[in-house]
């Protein structure tokens, strides 16, 4: 399994209960697909949305993010950590 941070842009005004709601999307159909979201920010002023997940590829966050109503903008790789 490979970790991905994908972006979402447009979410302007997003309060804590929407993301969790979005987040919880995610969570209910993501083992259909082998991804694993585990954690969620937002920023609401500027309608960012960032989304940390385990999975097998790119194609399966974003097949995640489009069932569950929210695809993302972008979807990044995150091969190193510290």
């Amino acid at each position: 399994m490979s970790r991905f941070m994908d972006v979402h842009h447009g979410m302007r005004g997003i309060t804590a209960d929407q993301l969790k709601q979005a987040h919880q999307a995610d969570l209910d159909i993501e083992k259909e697909e082998g991804v694993h979201f585990e954690k969620a920010w937002a920023d609401p002023k500027s309608g960012t949305v960032y989304c940390l997940s385990e999975a097998p590829s790119a194609e399966a966050v974003q097949r995640v993010h489009e069932r569950a109503g929210h695809p993302a903008d972008e979807v990044h790789a995150v091969p190193l950590a510290v």
